[in-house]
């Protein structure tokens, strides 16, 4: 009776972990920017949408693109980001194109961009290579140590993304190679411990992902302490500084080895990027991001319907 007992208890803690597979959260986070030597013009950029996908892991995988596609299509969204870990097998690269392109007809305005995870680094060379060149076909900058510079509204952004730091493909020194001193700098990678060989290297805000937020989190996500020095620092997902810098951890989309999850959800991020004013006014006056966008001054904005409440973080 006790083993049936214990079966039975396996059998249902299973099944809630998997059913956690489909319960996406939806996260947005405010980051207020402040004007300093690189961004002399803080309080004039407009704000910044960014829609953040990490660990996609087709193999396991239970939030369809086309959701995220129509839970988005009424936001402003000017940038997407994917930071590493779409698959693991060549069968599925069909797959994976597909459902970034899915995502795509949200049409951000600045474009898609990619980097790799170690996962992504499991595929042979040419297979890889079949990857990145199916990505960019369909239009998306996949970013392999190195950068780009966007005008996002009349102010330089430049994107930097930097390859894999599990697997020893990242190289800081080449993806800052030539950047830019004015303007402000998103680093996207994939393993969040690169933060910790950063001093050296400003930047703005980072995203990553790879902790799946522990994915199997009970009592804790004990198995994290293999992965790098920030598990051990309580640093497993969300929105974290070092260094005085902004970096954002993404709990992933989808799962790797097991379809479950225990105390930790699917996560879809927007991030938003803007003057601290721009919050301010928000708060006072409900304004979204549609309507600044819309105006030609931020204090100039009236009354419209109101964003939602999220963690706000100042740049320094």
């Amino acid at each position: 009776m006790t083993w049936i007992f214990f079966f039975l208890l396996i059998a249902v803690l299973f099944a809630r972990a998997y059913r956690n597979t489909f319960k996406v959260n939806t996260t947005f986070v405010d980051i207020a920017l402040k004007q300093s030597e690189r961004v002399p013009n803080a309080e004039r950029h407009l704000p910044l949408s960014i829609l953040h996908l990490s660990d996609l892991h087709m193999e396991n995988l239970s939030i369809k693109a086309e959701q995220i596609a129509r839970d988005y299509a009424a936001r402003n969204v000017d940038l997407i980001a994917i930071t590493g870990d779409l698959l693991d097998r060549e069968k599925n690269i069909p797959k994976a194109v597909r459902y970034v392109e899915t995502v795509m007809s949200l049409q951000p305005r600045l474009g898609t961009y990619v980097v790799l995870g170690n996962h992504d680094y499991v595929l042979s060379s040419p297979k890889l290579a079949q990857l990145i060149a199916e990505l960019r076909r369909i239009g998306c900058k996949v970013l392999i140590n190195e950068h780009v510079t966007v005008n996002a509204y009349g102010q330089p952004l430049h994107i930097i993304g930097v390859d894999d730091y599990a697997t020893r493909h990242s190289d800081l020194k080449k993806a800052f190679n030539g950047v830019p001193e004015e303007g402000l700098r998103l680093v996207l990678t994939h393993d969040p411990n690169l933060v910790l060989e950063m001093k050296d290297y400003p930047y703005d805000y980072l995203l990553a992902g790879h902790f799946h937020g522990g994915q199997i989190h009970w009592p804790k996500p004990y198995h994290l302490a293999k992965m790098g020095k920030l598990p051990k620092l309580n640093m497993v997902k969300g929105l974290h500084q070092f260094d005085g810098r902004p970096f954002y951890i993404s709990e992933g989309v989808g799962q790797t080895g097991l379809n479950i999850r225990l105390r930790s959800r699917p996560e879809i991020a927007l991030h938003t990027l803007a003057p601290a004013s721009y919050f301010a006014l928000a708060q006072s006056h409900e304004v979204n991001s549609e309507t600044v966008h819309a105006a030609e001054d931020i204090q100039a904005v009236k009354k419209v319907p109101a964003t939602e409440a999220a963690p706000t973080l100042a740049l320094d």
